[in-house]
Formats: structure tokens, C-alpha cells, sequence
């Protein structure tokens, strides 16, 4: 497999060429009015998923040459050799195959045979356990305790499908090591009906194993007596956790990153929640969306469109953010979960050799729900300074028979993409909207299990398409660790009041926190 960097390619200049004889002033109503079909070509079906692209600031042209660009750097090679189950993650030395969670144990012949009866294995026997907990009338709240991949995957996915979660149960998530977060949800919960979820790899996790620490003390202050029943661990380190007291435990691979991990073990709360059959259903919707990608051509291939489209927009437009705007309450976790997803993947200022880039990577991601953006931050996107690429969630089909909210939830979704398409003339200035703004609407007809795995697999390979084209590891995260490195030693400060060796800034917040 041969990488070359975006930059490194005839075809960069070719785009660099484009954008600054007409890319940069492209008019999005000057294009609709010229080209009767441009809904058609810049928009398309796939699994689960309908998207349409037309608004976005993008003519045929350029499209041409971003698939020409994703040709010449080799994007295909490089996604079927993580699809072959190969050593991509190369700063790790790990293959990288949260796919593989998420195929079918008759996939097919591959090398992968033993790999994906592990996958298996775990599966049904996680799978077993969530349908346990459910038939337990016992248990009313499940408490999921984690960090990060280990937190944001299953609280959105559990989130996104509320109306699919079995009657009688709660779930509670806590991430933050902030004991206000474990606190408030001991307090709306009781030892005998709670079934803690410890949710960490290694079972060190300083924020995750504080809080269990602190839920397990808690648990046995107020009279529970069998902890075995009540915490299961979803860890490797089967040791530690029989050593806290746990027998349950569910493990996973390191070939499995966090932040792409809720197809693992890591998604047991959205297991217990759906159940059996929601779970696997959420890991077909998934499947498909892989299947897609890995066999669809570039040009009707919706990750690799959309990756190609961020390139666009991110290093030659130089538009530094993304904000996500899901119209559907039930979504509500989604920007934050592609936050993560997003960032932590391709928010690097190297590439995968080590060497500086001179370009941007990750935009910011930031959204909240619609309609409630609208009365926050839309006037920004509408009336600022900045250009921000939009990006609408949309569900054709409600899950509720309340008349008339739907319909108004669909025409200002609707009325918002227009609105920052067309915009509006203004002589005196404070009505005067610019417009040309892009955005992006991607469709579900309904959120279910199934539609929220494509849709997650959707965006898991769209960002694999950008940073393999801007010569990223996708899948290490180094830059989380040097604050993890510091908070130990500032810790012990804390205690000591030791201030030799800091700068005058941290030495002067420690005295006065002391």
C-alpha cells in the first residue's frame, strides 16, 4: 500500500488552480439557476441514508478533481487494507477493525477467521447478559460508568433510540471525574435495584476507576451486600476487575479504538436498552454502511463525498469549523459524539510519518438540536463574520402522534437550509442576510437501530477518508496523554504545596486552591 499526501499531487495544484480562478467566489443561487440538474448530481441515496449536497459551494469541476486527488493518494488501497484486516494504525503497530464488530459471523472467506469468532463469542454472550438484565425485574437503573469512547458512543446511542428502550428501566451515564455528576445520579438511584456498568480497557482509567472506587463505597455504606451481582466490567484486565470484586466482565481488542468502540462490549447499556434484537439490527445498519464503502466507486461512494467535500472546505475555502444541527431531540448527544470522533481522529499537526503538515486538518465540530439553535447561535451562522458549514440531521417519520410538531420541526429545518442558501437583500444593513452559506442534509425515513448504525458507520469512514487523504494516523490519540502525565504531578502538589520547578501561573493557582 502506497500513500501520497494531498499536497504532494499534481492534482492539489490543479485545485488550488480551480479555487482561485472561481471556486472562491462561487455563487450557490448562480449555480441552482444555471445547472437544472444539480440537485440530482450533487445529491444521492445510500444505506439508510439520503444526502444532499447540492448546497455546499462545490461545482462538477471540482468534484472531478477531488476524486482525482482521492485516486492519486491512494485512498482505495489504503481503505481495503484496513478492510484486510492490516497494520494502519502504524504509531501503534494495531490493525484497525472496529468494522469487523459489527460483520456477520458467515462474512464470507477472509484471514480474518479466528478474529471474527472472537468478535462473535463476545457478542452472544454480552448479548445473553443484556437479555438477563432485562428479564430482571429487580434491576430499574443501570449506572454506566466510563470516559470518553467508553461514554459518548452508548449515552447518544441510548439517547437516539429512547423510544425502542424497555419500560421500567433508567440509564444514567458518568464520565466526568467531577463528583458532582457521580453524585447526582446516586441520588436518584438504590443499591438493591442498580446494576453498575464499569466501562475502561484497562481498568486504570484515573477518572473512571475514581468513580467506581466511589460508587462501590457508596454502594456498601447503604446496605448492598453482593457485588458481584450489582458491577460488571466491560475491560481486558479480567484480573483488576475480580480483584474489585467483579465477576462479570466482557472484554475487547486493541485493535478497537475508543471512540470506535460502540459496537464492542463498550455498547452494553445499548444493549440491555434495545435488546438482542435492536443490538444486532444496530450492527447490520453498520454493516451496510461499511459494505457501501468498501465497494461503491468513489463518485457514488456518500463517506468518500463527504470526506472529499471537508478537504475542500477545510484547506482551500479555509472554513475552520463544522456545526451540527440534528433536528430530531433524540439526537441530541450526536455533535458531541462527533466531536470526539472527529477531532480526536484527525486533530493533528503531522502526519502519519511524523513530518509537520502546512495545511489545516480536523475542523472544530460544535451543534445543538434544532429548533433550539435557531434561538442560539443560528443568527451567527446567518449574520457573522464567518462562514460555518451547516450540517442537518433530518427524520422523515416522527415516533410520536402529536399533531402538528413534526410538520413545523420539518419546515424550519428545511426553511433554515434555504434561508442560509438564498439569504436577503437589505438596504439598511441590519436585515440583510448574505447568504451563499453552505450546508449539508442528510435524511433518515426513521431513527431506528438500524438507521443510527449507518448513520454512525457514515461518518466513522468519512473521517477515515479525510485524514487518509491529508496523511493522518486516523486512529492513535497521543495528544490526550501529556495532560494526563501533568495532572499526576500537580495532583501531588495539591497535597504537598510543592511549587519548585512551576511556572508562575500554575504555581500561582495551586497556592490559592490549596
Amino acid at each position: 500500500m502506497e500513500r501520497i499526501r494531498c499536497d504532494r499531487t499534481a492534482t492539489w495544484r490543479g485545485l488550488q488552480n480551480l479555487f482561485a480562478n472561481g471556486g472562491q467566489t462561487f455563487d450557490l443561487r448562480r449555480a441552482f439557476a444555471d445547472d437544472a440538474g444539480r440537485f440530482a448530481a450533487f445529491s444521492q441515496s445510500a444505506p439508510h441514508v439520503f444526502a444532499d449536497l447540492s448546497k455546499n459551494l462545490l461545482d462538477r469541476e471540482a468534484q472531478r478533481l477531488l476524486f482525482a486527488l482521492a485516486r492519486q493518494c491512494g485512498l482505495e488501497q489504503h481503505r481495503d487494507a484496513m478492510f484486510a484486516g492490516e497494520t494502519i494504525n502504524n504509531t501503534e503497530q494495531r490493525q484497525v477493525m472496529h468494522w469487523l464488530l459489527r460483520s456477520p459471523a458467515a462474512a464470507g472467506l477472509d484471514n480474518l477467521t479466528s478474529e471474527r469468532a472472537q468478535v462473535h463469542t463476545v457478542l452472544d454472550a454480552m448479548l445473553a447478559y443484556a437479555q438477563s438484565v432485562r428479564a430482571d425485574e429487580t434491576i430499574t437503573d443501570i449506572v454506566n460508568i466510563g470516559i470518553g469512547g467508553s461514554d459518548l458512543g452508548p449515552q447518544m446511542a441510548v439517547q437516539a433510540l429512547d423510544s425502542f428502550v424497555l419500560p421500567g428501566k433508567r440509564f444514567h451515564f458518568v464520565s466526568n471525574v467531577d463528583g458532582h455528576e457521580l453524585d447526582a445520579v446516586l441520588k436518584r438511584v438504590k443499591p438493591a435495584s442498580t446494576l453498575f456498568l464499569i466501562a475502561s480497557k484497562t481498568f486504570t482509567t484515573i477518572e473512571t476507576m475514581t468513580n467506581a472506587r466511589s460508587a462501590r463505597q457508596w454502594f456498601e455504606a447503604n446496605g448492598g451486600s453482593d457485588i458481584g451481582r450489582h458491577f460488571a466490567a466491560l475491560t481486558t484486565n479480567v484480573a483488576a476487575a475480580n480483584a474489585f470484586g467483579i465477576r462479570t466482565t466482557f472484554g475487547f481488542w486493541d485493535w478497537v479504538g475508543g471512540r470506535y468502540s460502540v459496537w464492542s462490549a463498550i455498547g452494553l447499556p445499548l444493549a440491555i436498552a434495545i435488546g438482542e434484537l435492536g443490538f444486532r439490527a444496530f450492527l447490520a445498519g453498520a454493516h451496510e454502511m461499511d459494505e457501501h464503502f468498501r465497494r461503491a466507486a468513489l463518485e457514488s461512494n456518500l463517506p468518500v463525498r463527504l470526506g472529499l467535500l471537508d478537504l475542500w472546505y477545510r484547506n482551500f475555502h479555509r472554513f475552520s469549523s463544522r456545526s451540527i444541527a440534528p433536528y430530531h431531540s433524540a439526537l441530541r448527544r450526536l455533535p458531541a459524539y462527533l466531536q470526539q470522533l472527529e477531532m480526536e481522529s484527525n486533530g493533528k499537526c503531522v502526519d502519519a510519518h511524523g513530518q509537520a503538515l502546512r495545511f489545516g486538518t480536523a475542523p472544530v465540530l460544535w451543534g445543538e438540536p434544532g429548533t433550539n439553535g435557531q434561538h442560539a447561535y443560528f443568527q451567527m451562522l446567518h449574520q457573522g463574520t464567518d462562514t460555518v458549514p451547516v450540517e442537518f440531521v433530518a427524520v422523515k417519520n416522527p415516533r410520536h402522534d402529536l399533531a402538528g410538531h413534526h410538520e413545523l420541526l420539518l419546515s424550519n429545518v428545511l426553511a433554515q437550509a434555504q434561508a442560509l442558501m438564498v439569504g436577503q437583500r437589505d438596504t439598511g444593513g441590519h436585515k440583510n442576510f448574505p447568504g451563499n452559506r453552505p450546508s449539508t442534509f442528510l435524511l433518515l425515513d426513521e431513527l431506528t437501530p438500524t438507521t443510527l448504525g449507518a448513520l454512525i458507520a457514515l461518518q466513522e469512514h468519512r473521517v477515515f477518508v479525510s485524514g487518509s487523504l491529508w496523511g493522518l494516523n486516523s486512529f492513535d490519540q497521543w495528544g490526550v496523554e501529556l495532560g494526563k502525565v501533568l495532572a499526576k504531578d500537580v495532583q501531588a502538589r495539591l497535597h504537598s504545596g510543592d511549587i519548585e520547578g512551576l511556572d508562575a501561573s500554575t504555581a500561582g493557582l495551586l497556592q490559592r486552591l490549596r
